[in-house]
Order: structure tokens, then sequence, then C-alpha cells
């Protein structure tokens, strides 16, 4: 199986081709985590997490959003 190499907050991460950032999200620990998600500076909605293939070279940003007022 093909792998993929890619950044994970500005870490090296290797995936096989063709991950969902669902299933990577998953791998990583971030399923049940509330977070937002970069992909090569875009964000990407929750609801696009199943659908969009994670690609060689991208670069994933993981934020926790900070509550405040």
């Amino acid at each position: 199986m093909n792998e993929i190499t890619l950044r994970l907050n500005d870490e090296p991460a290797r995936l096989p081709a063709g991950t969902p950032l669902a299933d990577a999200l998953q791998q990583w620990d971030y399923a049940e985590c509330r977070i937002a998600v970069a992909i090569n500076g875009e964000f990407v909605p929750r609801s696009a997490y199943a659908e969009r293939i994670l690609h060689d070279d991208d670069r994933i940003d993981i934020v926790a959003p900070v509550g405040g007022g």
C-alpha cells in the first residue's frame, strides 16, 4: 500500500494513500475532541471530514477553540 507524507501541526506524519480526514483524526486521537482543522491554510467544515481525502504534502493544522470574552 502506498503511503503519503504530510505535516501535522508542523510535524511530519505518514498515512496510507487515500485516507479521509475523519479516519486520520481518529488515528491521531482527535476524533472526540472539539477542534478546528485547516488543510493547506483552508478550514474544513466538520461535515466534510469524511469526504476530504488527504494528499501527499498536505499541511494539516489542528487547533482547539479557545473560549473567552
